[in-house]
């Protein structure tokens, strides 16, 4: 309810993302979240939390791209994706990777399918087995280690400070912030159309 309730971030997604001016990166988001089983929405707020949309971002250890992906992540055979610089390879490599990351370390949890998403997202950010490792500990400590908000994040924060905790969490808010863009654009549409 708190995200909903902010408007700064449906401000700032809106503004930032300039919905229609991306609507070919949007349509990659939606072929490759269809391919491998995401909602779209929460692929391009990963995106736009790891490069701000931008391709032509190279992080300071290598990482390229909209999605931000390592070419080693890219090589291997879990992904395999060659063309990492070219947008819709860079998209389809991030996100078929999440793919990997959710089903083989997550796919048997006892999680809905919010937490497998938050989860993955940590994996994209710190690293699977890290992730892994804090859902252990969390539940020796008596947090539930299948649900990351107020759980697993305390010990992600303790364990590796602050940065894990608030990449998930500004995902979130971006993803909570597209869906309310994209209900007001469909709510306009649908006003206009009904006024033909």
């Amino acid at each position: 309810d708190q995200y909903y309730n902010n408007q700064k971030w449906l401000k700032r997604v809106s503004k930032n993302q300039q919905l229609s001016s991306h609507k070919k990166m949007n349509t990659l988001f939606k072929t490759y979240s269809e391919k491998y089983d995401f909602d779209w929405m929460m692929i391009a707020s990963l995106a736009y939390q790891e490069s701000h949309l931008d391709q032509n971002t190279v992080s300071h250890v290598g990482a390229i791209g909209v999605m931000q992906v390592m070419p080693s992540t890219a090589n291997d055979r879990n992904v395999n994706i060659s063309n990492i610089y070219d947008l819709e390879g860079n998209i389809h490599a991030g996100t078929k990777y999440l793919r990997f990351v959710l089903d083989h370390y997550f796919e048997d949890a006892e999680m809905n399918e919010l937490n497998k998403h938050l989860f993955a997202f940590a994996s994209y950010n710190a690293g699977p087995n890290r992730i892994k490792r804090f859902r252990k500990i969390a539940e020796r400590q008596g947090f539930d280690p299948n649900v990351w908000f107020q759980n697993v994040e305390i010990i992600a924060g303790r364990k590796i400070g602050r940065e894990t905790v608030q990449y998930v969490s500004n995902i979130f808010k971006y993803y909570v912030a597209y869906k309310m863009a994209y209900e007001q654009i469909e709510q306009d549409e649908a006003i206009l159309t009904s006024k033909k």
